[in-house]
């Protein structure tokens, strides 16, 4: 856990002497209510002085400060652009990086609903997380974290370990806090107000406490700092091995000049001269660009062909960044939550849960584009269009018909290929996320017997609305003969009334349930053995989870859109495939058993044994769409002396694939590709000196499929670790160090081939006289050929879209260490210290490569195909792209009466960035960096001031930028803020 965590066995005393708080301290890793096995295991507790350590605002801050939890793919930087994204107030956790979805995350020890947005894993597939940032931080009473596998004491799907988030309760007082933050150099600031408030009742044989929080963030932007300022990197790599690379540019190839193809090919001339390429190719250019054939208006001009990716075509490319886009978005978050408890007999208590979670985000994003795939068509009677009719609709001649050309008498339609419609503004996007929970149940003793019954539900929606067109308005538009028709020429100024009778939004609504019913019972002192009391659990669940992701119904099908050129059926939006709703639902039940067994205990008086526990468990899960399955688990401590302690476990995991893997038709995706035929062509014919250097990047089009036949993954974990915790002399303080060591292999991991891995298969084949079929292209143009010509290679077309479909990919081994230490001074007369360490170091983490993906590795140590490649999916992923070896935490803090300090850091090593290859196939290193944080506070115990506490602190304190990388900065590990000072007022009443 955190470097600010201490075991939890190392914390059975319970909770702060301080806090009003009473509730019983039940650690995750057994459901053995007093159990000691927890010994056995690596769990480790984070407390609310821990988390403030953190200066934590949001969930997803919490979980970047904690070494063993990986990238965060679920941010506010992926697919900003994409209604495909989850975006808005959402932050994903991935324990061990062993994949979103496979850490168990539980709610004062029950499930949680997920997030409904999904958005595509590493491995190209839909996943679904826990939203991180709908945990209220401020109220957190502590953090539990398993870092083990527990399928068989909390469920099937908990490969990586379990979170439980323990919010407070049992609460008797009142506390509010106030915190008001901002970012240096930029106007991000942020405000947080919470409060507590609980009471007993009916002679404390009751207790109801309520907690509230409310944030307010106003957003950070693109153009505060450098190295988000632009889309083109270039400037930010000189001095480096990469200056000048044009793979660096990531400005835009579909600009506010348009791409356009006559319809049928038609080639132009205008008095004997082309305008466009002999398959009727032209583009839109300032009439300032060298190589107009014919001005079009004072500051636009025509030249024949596609607008060139390179050479002096390359300073028209669109810099979305520079125009102000939101890094992160503007928030607004409310979270309440409320416990309830009543003993209705001195063996029998009635409790209760409700919690509700909102949030609202604000982002502007650039402006809609056009997608090689959904191409638009200008009909003749466009009024702008230059290959018009001669004659408009109302008998008047064209005014923008070109003279002299060589075009019907009727007109040309023409086919826009690549346009941004930047007159229409930058995409605002409007996302509200909402959840609630509620909970009902009993709880009671019998006869030395625990028991508890509980029901729930859970239900979570989120609303996406973002600007974008509609294909049928925009036809409309485009269709008129009149001046107020839609012009992309750029040969007038399209009016505002234009502009908002093509607007239309796109929304995209998704909603997750979960409904439980457990019934648990167990007996920490059930049969007395030699070596102590057997412990046993038992419990039967049953659970429902449904998830709906419903699509705009201009995507869905619902309204579609007839090109009256071609006939072609498409989704009425003009940057969006027709990409159907999907729904599901399943219902599971699950049986568990588990033993606390104590071999040896101390009273035995074996030499060099004083005590060995073993945990034993086991679970059965029956899916309703996946038939049933059971997992054992099996646990040991053993202590050889007083202080030192070996611990060990071995468990079996299984997690079906979720609802949209498996009831999804056809999902279509745009990721930016590289087409890596066109850059061996480029390379051959000699216009670049080496892959780095190729800019033939596009937006490529996927159609995923799902896959009812699809295996469930399953893993096997194995760990063994060392506790020592040697008795110091007194006066001396507390010290615990901790190192484990564990292993994950997981089978029948669901991904796809990829469509990035598609396009090298492609180039592969192409070099060898074939291609792959899953690459749909176009056909080749005149300017394709031209690429080609002299290079050997056979000419292809642009992408139209890769076909590919969920799978079960060959296994991937993780394995690794952790070591934590910890110690306490007791109270001097220069105060108390507190000192913690935490590192998680990944010893291997390798995924086998399927015979695809074999085959192209094996092709680019032949040499068959460039080293510059980028091939995904296979080998070893250790320190490429968001796993570094390395990660990092350290803690300390000095209490001197009532005041404190903490200082913490952490550190997260370096890593590779596959999008930046060296000649020789080596990677950019994206380097290590250490993030530290700074607070004071002082607690006032008299006067009128009695039972507040000031705060003041500072993050980044050394202003440190993320480290650089081809993006920029990697969102998925670092951060974007700078120094962020923050103040913090509490009062306890």
């Amino acid at each position: 856990m955190g470097a600010f965590a201490a075991p939890a066995w190392a914390q059975e005393s319970g909770a702060d002497e301080d806090t009003p708080a009473r509730a019983e301290i039940v650690v995750v890793g057994s459901q053995i209510a007093g159990a000691k096995i927890n010994e056995a295991l690596p769990v480790t507790v984070v407390t609310a002085d821990d988390i403030a350590a953190t200066a934590a605002v949001s969930g997803d801050e919490l979980f970047r400060s904690i070494p063993q939890f990986g990238d965060v793919n679920f941010n506010s930087q992926y697919l900003a652009t994409s209604s495909n994204a989850a975006r808005g107030d959402v932050g994903s956790l991935d324990l061990r990086s062993l994949g979103i979805g496979n850490t168990l995350v539980l709610l004062n020890g029950r499930r949680v609903v997920t997030n409904p947005t999904s958005q595509a894993n590493t491995q190209l597939v839909p996943v679904l997380t826990y939203n991180t940032n709908a945990i209220p931080v401020s109220g957190l009473q502590r953090l539990e974290v398993l870092r083990d596998g527990a399928a068989a004491i909390y469920g099937a799907d908990a490969v990586a370990g379990v979170v439980n988030t323990v919010l407070k309760s049992d609460y008797d007082g009142a506390e509010f806090s106030m915190q008001y933050g901002g970012a240096e150099g930029t106007g991000f600031r942020e405000f947080n107000a919470h409060g507590v408030v609980g009471t007993d009742f009916a002679e404390n044989r009751g207790n109801i406490t309520l907690f509230g929080s409310y944030d307010r963030g106003t957003g950070l932007s693109s153009t505060e700092q450098s190295y988000t300022a632009s889309s083109d990197k270039r400037a930010l790599f000189e001095g480096t091995d990469f200056e000048g690379s044009t793979s660096l540019d990531g400005r835009s190839t579909t600009t506010i000049y348009p791409n356009l193809v006559t319809y049928g090919n038609v080639v132009v001339t205008q008095n004997g001269t082309a305008l466009t390429n002999s398959s009727g190719q032209f583009h839109v250019q300032p009439t300032t660009s060298t190589g107009c054939t014919v001005a079009i208006s004072d500051d636009r001009c025509i030249q024949s062909g596609s607008m060139a990716t390179s050479g002096a075509d390359r300073d028209l490319r669109y810099d979305s960044n520079a125009g102000g886009v939101s890094v992160i978005p503007r928030l607004k978050r409310l979270n309440l939550f409320s416990t309830f408890k009543y003993e209705l007999s001195d063996a029998v208590t009635f409790f209760g849960e409700a919690g509700f979670y909102r949030s609202v985000t604000h982002a502007v994003q650039s402006p809609i584009s056009t997608l090689s795939s959904i191409p638009v068509y200008i009909p003749a009677s466009n009024y702008w269009n230059p290959f018009g009719a001669t004659t408009l609709a109302d008998g008047s001649a064209n005014p923008n018909r070109l003279s002299g050309i060589d075009a019907p008498a009727e007109g040309l339609p023409i086919k826009l290929s690549a346009y941004r419609f930047s007159d229409f503004g930058p995409m605002h996007i409007d996302v509200t996320n909402q959840q609630f929970r509620l909970l009902g149940g009993l709880r009671g003793e019998y006869n030395g017997l625990t028991w508890e019954s509980a029901l729930s539900y859970s239900e979570a929606w989120a609303r996406d609305v973002s600007d974008n067109i509609s294909m049928t308005k925009l036809m409309e538009s485009l269709s008129k003969s009149t001046p107020d028709a839609y012009n992309v020429f750029g040969t007038s100024v399209n009016s505002e009334e234009t502009i908002d009778s093509i607007r239309e939004s796109l929304t995209r609504y998704t909603k997750s349930t979960l409904a439980t019913y457990d019934f648990r019972f167990s007996k920490a002192e059930f049969i007395e053995l030699p070596g102590g009391w057997l412990g046993f659990a038992a419990g039967i669940e049953a659970r429902r989870e449904s998830q709906l992701d419903d699509r705009d119904p201009r995507i869905d099908g619902t309204i579609t859109y007839t090109d009256p050129i071609t006939g072609n059926v498409q989704g009425d939006f003009v940057n969006s495939a027709i990409n159907p709703d999907t729904a599901g639902h399943r219902e599971v039940f699950s049986a568990y058993g588990e033993l606390a067994v104590p071999l040896v205990s101390p009273e035995m008086g074996i030499p060099l044994v004083r005590k060995i526990d073993l945990q034993i468990a086991g679970r059965y899960e029956h899916y309703s769409d996946f038939g049933s399955v059971g997992v054992p688990k099996v646990a040991g401590a053993w202590d050889v002396i007083d202080g030192v302690r070996f611990r060990g476990s071995w468990a079996k995991s299984f997690r079906a694939p979720n609802l949209e893997q498996v009831n999804a038709t056809v999902i279509t995706r745009a990721n930016t590709r590289t087409d890596y035929v066109f850059c061996e062509a480029d390379l051959r014919a000699g216009r670049i000196d080496d892959f780095s250097d190729c800019s033939r990047s596009q937006v490529t089009s996927a159609r995923r499929a799902g896959n009812p036949d699809l295996n469930p993954e399953r893993a096997t974990t194995l760990s063994f670790g060392t506790v020592l915790e040697p008795r110091l002399p007194d006066g001396w303080g507390d010290l615990t160090l901790t190192l484990d060591w564990w292993r994950v292999r997981q089978t029948g991991l669901i991904g796809v081939f990829g469509e990035g891995n598609a396009l090298i298969l492609d180039y592969l084949l192409r070099t060898q006289g074939s291609s792959n079929p899953n690459v749909v292209r176009a056909d080749p143009t005149a300017d394709d050929i031209a690429a080609f010509a002299g290079t050997g290679l056979t000419p292809v077309g642009e992408v139209l879209y890769v076909n590919d479909q969920y799978t079960n990919l060959l296994p991937q081994t993780a394995k690794g260490l952790d070591f934590n230490f910890n110690y306490r001074t007791p109270p001097t007369s220069i105060g108390r210290f507190s000192l913690a360490v935490n590192v998680s170091h990944f010893l291997k983490f390798y995924q086998e490569p399927s015979p695809w993906i074999q085959e192209l590795l094996d092709a680019r140590e032949a040499g068959e195909i460039n080293a510059g490649t980028t091939i995904t999916g296979g080998g070893s992923l250790l320190e490429q792209n968001y796993k570094p070896k390395w990660r990092g935490s350290a803690s300390l803090t000095w209490e001197l009466g009532n005041f404190k300090l903490n200082a913490f850091a952490k550190y997260t090593g370096k890593v590779y960035d596959t999008s930046l290859a060296y000649d020789d196939g080596s990677y950019w290193t994206v380097k290590a960096t250490t993030i530290a944080n700074l607070y004071g506070q002082y607690t006032f115990d008299s006067g009128h001031l009695e039972g507040t506490t000031v705060r003041l602190g500072v993050r980044n304190i050394f202003d440190k930028d993320p480290p650089l990388s081809s993006s920029g900065y990697e969102g998925a590990l670092y951060s974007p803020i700078p120094r962020y000072w923050y103040a913090n007022v509490s009062h306890k009443f």
